[in-house]
């Protein structure tokens, strides 16, 4: 019985393909991509553009319907629909309704190719994307992105980073993370709790290859007991641990992967209230969040927000927001619980 219930709670803390979803944009039924098609085609043309038919549609279809509008619109208006949305939108709007014209993975192929190229290196979307996806999406992901960009991805990262900070990426994006298994090996987890204490807190300096190696190929129901056990071992959880042993953007991965272990979408909300509560709202950041997560986990991740913060996500959006681009994300979140 007890096997039965730990194989259970596998299931269910799985990361990955098995994870359950929870999205916010879901299959309209009385779905005719004609019908759509005809509407986008008027919202354009219409003087001065009516971008709330524009919201309404696209915002309330999933990826494969938005594509099969696009088709549609392309047969009716003899053009492509994605260069029409261009021409007729702008700004954070724009932003938004191009990244819904991706689908998940092509979004986050496009935001770690816009976080790498040109220069500088964005660094928060890098880690917040490569330390938040499961080994399954990052396998999809560096496939699309060899497709748009003709570049792998490993290579891309390896030039952009650097330290033991590139160790951590490069080890995330090879995706050598250990399925979840039906069996929980307790002396597996012992010593590895036992290891990364040993490695950090227990001696003077770090020793980062072996964190590293631990949290880039265990899989994550193994670690979230890894880390229960862990505190057996250190007066510090591990969070604090790698608070207190190292800086700088290896300090933020390796804090990004250990938030996301125990609840990624806690991880999300958080980093949503941060991002429309600091000065000059940090847009990319909302924008890039609520549209990469509308069709895998975001109503969960409202869940959160109004468990966490009181309040919920949409209610934080409209204090914080305005115009198109607050009705815009309000849709994409869709009504309160």
């Amino acid at each position: 019985m007890a096997l039965v219930s730990e194989y259970l709670g596998q299931l269910c803390l799985n990361i990955g393909s098995c994870e359950p979803k929870s999205p916010t944009v879901v299959p309209v039924m009385d779905f005719d991509p004609d019908r759509d098609a005809a509407r986008i085609e008027t919202a354009i043309k219409t003087k001065g553009v009516d971008e709330q038919t524009i919201i309404d549609v696209l915002t309330k279809r999933t990826y494969e319907q938005r594509r099969e509008i696009a088709f549609a619109y392309e047969r009716r208006a003899k053009k492509d629909m994605i260069t029409a949305l261009k021409g007729a939108l702008s700004g954070s709007l724009e932003n938004v309704i191009l990244g819904l014209m991706k689908n998940t993975t092509q979004y986050d192929a496009s935001e770690i190719r816009g976080s790498i190229k040109g220069l500088g290196t964005d660094e928060e979307t890098l880690i917040e994307i490569l330390c938040s996806r499961s080994s399954e999406e990052l396998v999809d992901i560096k496939k699309v992105y060899k497709e748009l960009f003709k570049k792998e991805l490993e290579k891309d990262v390896a030039g952009d980073t650097s330290g033991n900070f590139a160790k951590l990426l490069l080890a995330l994006v090879q995706t050598k993370r250990a399925e979840a298994s039906a069996v929980v090996d307790y002396e597996k987890i012992d010593e590895d709790a036992k290891a990364l204490y040993a490695a950090g807190v227990a001696i003077k300096g770090t020793d980062v290859a072996t964190w590293i190696s631990i949290l880039s190929e265990r899989s994550v129901p193994h670690l979230q007991k890894v880390f229960q056990r862990y505190k057996s071992y250190s007066p510090y959880d591990m969070q604090e641990s790698i608070e207190k042993e190292v800086k700088g953007d290896l300090q933020k991965s390796l804090l990004v992967l250990v938030q996301c272990f125990e609840n990624k979408q806690l991880y999300f909300a958080n980093r949503l209230n941060e991002a429309m509560k600091s000065k000059g709202a940090k847009e990319k950041m909302v924008t890039r969040i609520i549209v990469s997560r509308c069709e895998v986990d975001l109503k969960k991740v409202c869940s959160e927000y109004k468990t966490k913060f009181g309040q919920s996500l949409q209610k934080t959006i409209l204090e914080h927001t305005k115009g198109d681009y607050q009705k815009v994300l309000l849709s994409l979140c869709g009504p309160e619980n």
